[in-house]
């Protein structure tokens, strides 16, 4: 029998304090005080009457059940109700998440009345023990703040968080090393990734697209470690972007040309300075009757108002012999798949000869990331990654750079936490054995006021290479 059944509709009185009965709210409240007092009451005299410190930890002990409202309380509920939850389970089939509410708000009622818990505790009570069981624990919350950016488990011990570009300790941490790792173990098997100290690392998402990292021992030293990176629940487009001082209108109409061209577009930056947020948002300027094809290790990219759009993500080996897949067969196999635009989502290694490969055969359009500390030393990392995949002359490298590439986007953040857009540099070609890079836009520093750098995304220079934008029909 549901808990609706058996209770009515005095259920959600019992367990939150509200009902239709507000006489029956009011006692409660009053008893409430009233047990919370004479406890106090209680303590105070065994203090002044007693030069024994057990007697009173020991009468303590016996009044745990009657006191309410504190954290340590909750907990306490929170260890016995959930064993109880656990008893009354139906492992032989899929429960649904009501199902199992309804078994915890049951067992809540009953634990209600054996000792008083308070109303805001049932709240904060129910809430836990289903995150515990059904969610990710402690981690749920944060989750599901969209002010939240980044969260960071360093083991069981220490949880931190990025918070409006802030990073801040969490006052919460799990109750164990064992309900961590069940954590780690239930983001994986969700899609379809296994991470064990066989195989310590692993890359997974969650349901609403979080990137997560995950390292085990005996690579980790100081316990399991998870790193969740949230996107926002609504895609930043352009325009939040050029509202938040990231980028200005003239640059993002000069961007929106070059896509609609076909211009090859490399976005650069460092780590947390928005490449794939600004690929997302540059992605919307793409026609929409074109077939798009994105490769990702694992997919974050939320390409919109695509009809023909083709997602493939990554996979790693696994114990049962399969084996892996990696970027470079992705994007070979895509090149078979009839692709306007191929969209890598980040270049990290030896795929990166593969990418070049396809910008020289037809695929104008295509886009990616990387990492790097500038326009310049993105030329100088993607020599390298080209030299992990394929051994081939310098020469022949830089050749194969200067014809597939058009611009640079280079992106960073600032010591103020603020991501800005701070170089646009074309490829120009070779020159005495080097790419020529041009530079068309930069950013200029104009000072700080109240702690915010002030500065804006200035032209330097004109397009030299127009014949995309002019085979294309647009001008700029």
């Amino acid at each position: 029998m549901g808990i609706k059944d058996k209770y009515g509709d005095r259920w959600k009185h019992n367990l939150f304090g509200y009902g239709n009965n507000e006489r029956d709210e009011m006692e409660w409240e009053e008893e409430d005080r009233n047990s919370k007092k004479a406890k106090e009451t209680e303590l105070e005299e065994m203090e002044e009457n007693s030069h024994i410190g057990e007697r009173q930890h020991t009468n303590e002990e016996e009044g745990d059940d009657r006191i309410i409202s504190s954290i340590n309380n909750v907990e306490r509920h929170k260890k016995k109700l959930k064993a109880m939850v656990f008893e009354r389970l139906d492992f032989s089939r899929q429960m649904s998440d009501e199902e199992i509410k309804e078994i915890i708000d049951e067992l809540i009622i009953a634990r209600s009345k054996e000792c008083i818990i308070g109303l805001k505790d049932r709240g904060k009570l129910r809430q836990e023990l289903f995150y515990s069981i059904r969610k990710l624990d402690i981690l749920q919350e944060l989750i599901d703040d969209s002010d939240v950016t980044e969260i960071m488990v360093n083991g069981m011990e220490e949880i931190f968080i990025e918070k409006s570009g802030q990073i801040m300790g969490y006052g919460m941490r799990f109750e164990s090393r064992e309900k961590l790792e069940d954590v780690i173990q239930r983001i994986a098997a969700g899609c379809n990734r296994t991470v064990n100290e066989a195989s310590p690392i692993v890359d997974a998402r969650l349901e609403n697209g979080a990137r997560v990292n995950v390292v085990l021992s005996p690579v980790a030293l100081n316990g399991p470690i998870l790193t969740i990176r949230r996107f926002p629940d609504k895609p930043i487009g352009m325009n939040d972007l050029i509202g938040w001082g990231s980028i200005t209108e003239e640059a993002v109409s000069f961007l929106s040309k070059l896509v609609r061209a076909k211009y090859n577009i490399f976005i650069s930056g460092g780590t947390g300075s928005g490449k794939t947020t600004f690929l997302n948002a540059l992605s919307t300027y793409i026609p929409e009757d074109e077939r798009i094809i994105t490769i990702e290790d694992n997919a974050e990219l939320q390409i919109q108002n695509i009809p023909n759009l083709v997602r493939m993500e990554t996979r790693n080996a696994n114990v049962e012999g399969c084996k892996p897949i990696g970027i470079r067969d992705l994007i070979k196999t895509s090149l078979r798949m009839r692709p306007d635009r191929i969209i890598v989502g980040e270049v990290r290694g030896g795929e990166a000869i593969d990418m070049m490969q396809c910008l020289n055969t037809g695929h104008d359009g295509s886009m990616s990331t990387g990492h790097a500390n500038s326009s310049r030393d993105m030329l100088s990392r993607l020599e390298t990654m080209i030299l992990m995949g394929m051994e081939l002359p310098l020469t022949a490298i830089r050749q194969q750079i200067a014809s597939g590439l058009d611009v640079i986007v280079h992106l960073g953040r600032l010591r103020d936490k603020s991501r800005k857009v701070l170089e646009i540099a074309e490829i120009e070609g070779m020159e005495g054995g080097e790419i020529k890079i041009r530079p068309l836009y930069e950013f200029v520093e104009e000072g700080e006021e109240e702690g915010k750098v002030r500065g804006m995304l200035v032209k330097k220079q004109e397009l030299k290479e127009g014949g995309k934008l002019r085979a294309a029909g647009i001008r700029l």
